[in-house]
């Protein structure tokens, strides 16, 4: 009996947050361990598929870095990172496209579909989804910055009822461009302002930002995040996903966060439960 009485306390706890984003377009950035782990990939497809059901509209925007590390080892393409932005060659784009669009893309989406979602995986090319140019006047050879994101794309899919599945490529601005690998990270931020979605939200490798004694953030504004990059105490690929989540609630978003995708069905912890999971960040 106390076991009953505890499982209907979670179903009602969770009752007001269903209702918050009942209807509202939820961006999720798909990467680390859940996107790798067998079992952390079948509970990320079930929870995907509750928001589904629950009249939530999911967009998905996925990495895939560590397989692609994996092929450019093995080709002996040279890659290297900085300030946790991969510098991309000719060589290591074509890699970097036909991980993302054609190995991972094409995985992600049908596993979703096999779990009940009802999934479509495009890339940023595809509708010229994605724009971009060069990022830092060509620092990091053809990894890009986004210029435009073509939201109507992505709203007539989920009109459709289906879960945009998005590989981070991005069509340059001229003819015949071999176009741009794009921050999975950045990718999100910009697809989530500019669909106006109510909530970001990353799954990493980590329980969420940590502070100078190592203990996690729960909260964090705009000032208190950009401090703590200033300062070092955030570094490498974190700063990517702080700076994405900022330029997120600068530009509309209400809330964007950081969970800890190891942790199974983090993405319902972190919506449906008071308590929370990971990092949010909020507008001052």
């Amino acid at each position: 009996m106390r076991n009953h009485s505890r499982i209907v306390s979670v179903l009602l706890d969770s009752l007001p947050y269903i209702r918050l984003f009942r209807g509202s377009k939820i961006v999720i950035k798909y990467g680390g361990a859940a996107q790798i782990n067998p079992h952390l990939k079948e509970q990320f497809a079930i929870d995907i598929v509750l928001l589904y059901m629950l009249g939530i509209k999911p967009i998905i925007i996925h990495g895939g870095g560590k397989r692609i590390n994996e092929l450019l080892e093995m080709l002996q393409i040279k890659s290297e990172f900085i300030n946790g932005l991969r510098v991309t060659s000719m060589d290591a784009l074509k890699i970097v496209e036909m991980v993302l669009s054609g190995e991972i893309n094409k995985e992600i989406t049908a596993f979703l579909n096999f779990n009940g979602a009802n999934a479509i995986g495009i890339s940023g090319k595809d509708a010229s989804l994605l724009q971009a140019r060069e990022k830092d006047n060509g620092k990091y050879g053809y990894t890009g910055e986004i210029t435009e994101v073509r939201a109507e794309v992505i709203d007539n899919l989920l009109e459709q009822n289906l879960i945009p599945v998005i590989a981070p490529i991005a069509s340059g601005e001229e003819s015949g461009h071999p176009g741009f690998n794009v921050n999975a990270d950045s990718a999100a931020s910009s697809i989530a302002i500019a669909t106006k979605a109510k909530r970001v939200i990353f799954l990493t490798d980590t329980r969420g930002v940590l502070g100078e004694d190592k203990e996690i953030l729960e909260s964090l504004k705009l000032q208190d995040a950009q401090e703590l990059i200033t300062k070092g105490v955030i570094v490498g690929g974190m700063i990517p996903k702080v700076e994405a989540c900022l330029e997120c609630v600068k530009q509309g978003v209400e809330k964007a966060h950081i969970i800890d995708g190891r942790v199974p069905h983090s993405l319902l912890l972190e919506l449906f439960t008071s308590a929370g999971i990971g990092s949010q960040f909020i507008a001052e």
